[in-house]
């Protein structure tokens, strides 16, 4: 366990069963904390994460608050996280009651802005998926990288078995991303899409790629922070 670290630099897990709590990690990596490809259980609790867009690596900003590169169990809670490319980037697990903000902007090695996501998943993952009680706001304008709330992006596969529940959203192109043609079993449900940084959630619309005819998709509950009902 790792307990009450003030750590300016970044965590890259070998190991099974790491647990990180009640501290704070100022990172200029690609990640803040990055678990590896075949190790399990990596818990990150109550932990404060800072990137930055002016000393990191990626022609000077971080990319991942929390990064899970594993197929094992995978927890994310009660953090805050902000100033990174996005701040959880995982395809299984459970990330719940987080506060994302202030996403990163800066131009990354490939010459482009980097595109911020508050939370993403690239898809071929069936490991199952929990996105619950989040606070995610991407106030990044379009033209320098917004790119979603939630992004369920099918960049390495279907995007399957996702729970997206109980969350406020605001900000990026769109809120929310939703796996687009092949996503199935994905659950969007008791969300809040907040007008705070844009009048239509994101500043193209709410939702885009939703796929409705998907085994398994239910939309449900979902609403505006002023109470009208949102339909993808």
């Amino acid at each position: 366990m790792i307990s009450g670290w003030d750590l300016t630099g970044s965590l890259d897990v070998y190991a099974n069963n790491v647990t990180i709590i009640d501290s704070r990690i100022t990172s200029k990596n690609w990640w803040a904390i990055n678990l590896r490809k075949g190790y399990t259980n990596l818990r990150v609790l109550h932990t404060t994460l800072i990137g930055t867009s002016t000393g990191g690596i990626d022609n000077g900003g971080a990319d991942y608050g929390v990064s899970n590169n594993s197929d094992g169990s995978f927890e994310v809670g009660w953090c805050d996280i902000s100033q990174f490319g996005a701040a959880v980037s995982t395809g299984h697990g459970n990330v719940h009651d987080n506060f994302a903000h202030n996403q990163a902007m800066f131009i990354n090695l490939g010459h482009e802005w980097v595109h911020t996501d508050s939370i993403i998943s690239s898809g071929d993952d069936t490991g199952g998926l929990v996105i619950r009680h989040n606070t995610l706001i991407n106030e990044d304008p379009i033209d320098k990288g917004a790119s979603a709330s939630v992004g369920l992006f099918a960049d390495d596969g279907p995007v399957a078995n996702t729970t997206v529940d109980d969350n406020w959203l605001a900000g990026g192109s769109y809120a929310f991303y939703g796996g687009d043609a092949g996503a199935h079993n994905i659950k969007v449900t008791n969300n809040v899409f907040s007008t705070e940084v844009h009048p239509n959630g994101g500043y193209y619309g709410f939702v885009a790629k939703w796929n409705a005819s998907g085994a398994g998709n239910v939309w449900s509950g979902n609403k505006t922070s002023d109470g009208h009902v949102v339909t993808p």
